[in-house]
């Protein structure tokens, strides 16, 4: 596997010679002192150029950073929408592990794209042309205070969505129930436990994308808890999940009003659980049951 050295000469090595490109960056974790390092770090690096339409006509330039395993050119693909306006990425990871994310960038887009994020460092700036970049920080990405407003709203979500989980699995529409899980639920237990590790830490603290530096901040107890809330690929298990999801949240979110003085929704609460445990005890033909009642007093 080539060194950081190595991948850093590179790509400014190709910089320097390309008179198209005007200046180089790099971004994301490998800028944050605070990121953990591994060999699989990304290298963020994004080009200004002022030619773009060349570097698309003849994309083999790439080919330049070595052997690929799999590309990937977002703003080309019909299935996901592009999303960087007039720059292009090339995602490129290489056949011995290292991988680039290289964006090209308009020149003129050069004021706007260095204030877009704290983690930025210069590594090449031919004329000079682009504004003063502060040391990097990832205080953009920190935990932020939630209001009550907030607090009060990722409550209701939690309980209410919690709900159309146990009708799916009444359903048996396993499917269903875990996507509203997964999707909507664990949102907001993460979040409620991402305002935790807030007040523990005077929110001065990222937990990263998808939470992936939570277990440092929570107690060996607490974080088998949040574990058991993954289900396995079976009703009984999704029930589990979605029972263990409700006590975690109950008790970490009981916290975190009480560190603000905000007002949990005990009454919310309790009618919910007392739902899910009835729905949960349901016999298996239920649903024919109140079919039948429902269309005799319909």
């Amino acid at each position: 596997m080539r060194t950081e050295r190595e991948m850093m000469a590179l790509v400014l090595d190709f910089a320097r010679a390309d008179e198209r490109i005007r200046a180089v960056t790099l971004e994301g974790s490998r800028t944050n002192p605070r990121a953990p390092k591994d060999m699989f770090q990304d290298y963020d690096i994004s080009f200004l150029v002022t030619d773009m339409q060349s570097f698309l006509d003849e994309p083999a330039w790439i080919d330049r950073f070595g052997e690929r395993i799999i590309l990937q050119t977002p703003e080309a693909m019909s299935m996901f929408p592009p999303e960087l306006g007039e720059r292009f990425s090339y995602l490129m990871l290489f056949a011995d592990g290292n991988r680039i994310d290289l964006t090209l960038i308009p020149l003129e887009e050069k004021d706007a794209y260095c204030q877009e994020d704290k983690l930025l460092v210069v590594l090449l700036d031919k004329d000079q042309c682009l504004p003063h970049v502060p040391a990097p920080t990832d205080e953009d990405y920190w935990v932020k205070r939630p209001s009550a407003a907030f607090f009060r709203d990722c409550c209701n979500e939690f309980w209410w969505v919690s709900t159309y989980v146990a009708k799916g699995l009444w359903r048996k529409e396993i499917l269903f129930a875990i996507e509203h899980l997964d999707r909507y639920v664990r949102p907001m237990l993460l979040k409620m436990i991402e305002w935790r590790v807030g007040i523990q830490t005077d929110f001065s603290v990222s937990i990263g994308k998808s939470g992936k530096y939570l277990e440092a901040h929570l107690s060996a107890e607490r974080w088998q808890k949040l574990l058991s809330t993954y289900p396995g690929g079976s009703y009984e298990g999704v029930w589990t999940a979605l029972f263990a999801m409700g006590e975690l949240f109950r008790e970490v979110a009981g916290e975190v009003a009480d560190a603000f003085g905000y007002e949990y929704p005990h009454d919310d609460d309790e009618r919910v659980t007392s739902y899910l445990h009835r729905v949960s005890q349901l016999a298996p033909d239920a649903k024919q049951i109140f079919d039948r009642d429902h269309h005799r007093h319909a």
